[in-house]
């Protein structure tokens, strides 16, 4: 059965690189791309999702909202994206097709398709947040939410204690977590397992051909070095793509009720996702959590879908 699916992305290579990812899957039907302002500003995430939708130029082309905002909710402690956040990929210039702002257009889509809708945030959850409030029945007309973000038991990624999406609007994440939205949380301890080393990227890049080629070879090659120059890592960590797969693989994953909540007001835990996992004590849970991966069969996947096998 095919997934449909709104991709919610502030990218980014590692975003980018899901969209394609989930462009390029048979079995997922992106029925739009959503930007939003956070690694990159509004304008560069709405500039870089079409582009890169411009240059695979798919049979079914998603709807594409449209991020205004000028400068990006949150700077990351390391920048691993370069300066348009592709990397070396001269990003074209194109004209903004279709304005419609990101979050009305959630709201559009989830009404018109009411429970088949997957919403996939690989960013700040901004844009859900102001789709609540534009609609109050949006929640409950979702199919199912995904969310990269938070940490369990890793600590965060921007500070000690946060993760950078939902640190990067933390009121909205609360909101957007405690909410009665059927939802799953892929947190820093799964995603930031999935690795691409050197060697398995060559196998890959010997894989694909054309429009693919053109964008691999546009990001990789920076994205490596700044992993490599800025975090010590000979490889890079593919967040987004564990949290695409989580949708579309969901036998790659094991999953655990717990009920979260974040820290907005601590001085040194602003931002923090706090999980009670205790049975007899603890609330009741209001989350689903993606807790293991097989991280090889995440990688096989990524390979076979965009080599076209």
């Amino acid at each position: 059965m095919v997934q449909k699916l709104v991709i919610d992305a502030d990218p980014g290579i590692g975003d980018a690189l899901a969209i394609v990812l989930a462009l390029q899957d048979p079995e997922v039907d992106v029925v739009a791309l959503t930007p939003i302002a956070g690694r990159v500003s509004g304008q560069m995430a709405s500039q870089n999702i079409q582009s890169v939708v411009d240059c695979l130029d798919p049979s079914r082309r998603p709807r594409i909202g449209h991020s205004g905002a000028t400068s990006p909710a949150l700077r990351p402690p390391v920048n691993l994206d370069g300066a348009t956040g592709l990397g070396d990929w001269n990003v074209p210039v194109v004209g903004l097709h279709h304005r419609h702002e990101s979050a009305r257009l959630l709201v559009e889509i989830v009404r018109d398709q009411p429970h088949e809708i997957t919403v996939l945030t690989l960013g700040p959850l901004t844009n859900v947040g102001l789709a609540a409030e534009m609609a109050g029945d949006f929640f409950g007309l979702l199919g199912q939410l995904v969310c990269l973000g938070g940490a369990v038991g890793v600590g965060g990624d921007v500070t000690a204690a946060a993760e950078y999406n939902v640190m990067a609007s933390v009121e909205t994440a609360r909101q957007v977590l405690a909410s009665s939205a059927s939802k799953t949380l892929v947190p820093l301890d799964v995603s930031g397992r999935l690795m691409l080393s050197p060697d398995q990227f060559r196998r890959l890049r010997g894989r694909v051909s054309g429009a693919i080629a053109e964008l691999l070879d546009g990001w990789f090659p920076h994205w490596f070095r700044a992993h490599h120059e800025s975090l010590g890592i000979e490889g890079v960590v593919l967040h987004a793509v564990a949290a695409l797969a989580s949708v579309t693989q969901p036998r790659l994953f094991r999953r655990q009720d717990m009920q979260v909540d974040v820290e907005v007001a601590g001085q040194l835990t602003r931002g923090m996702t706090v999980f009670d996992r205790r049975r007899e004590l603890g609330a009741p849970a209001n989350i689903e959590v993606c807790v293991d991966v097989d991280e090889q069969g995440v990688v096989d996947y990524l390979s076979r879908v965009l080599a076209g096998s």
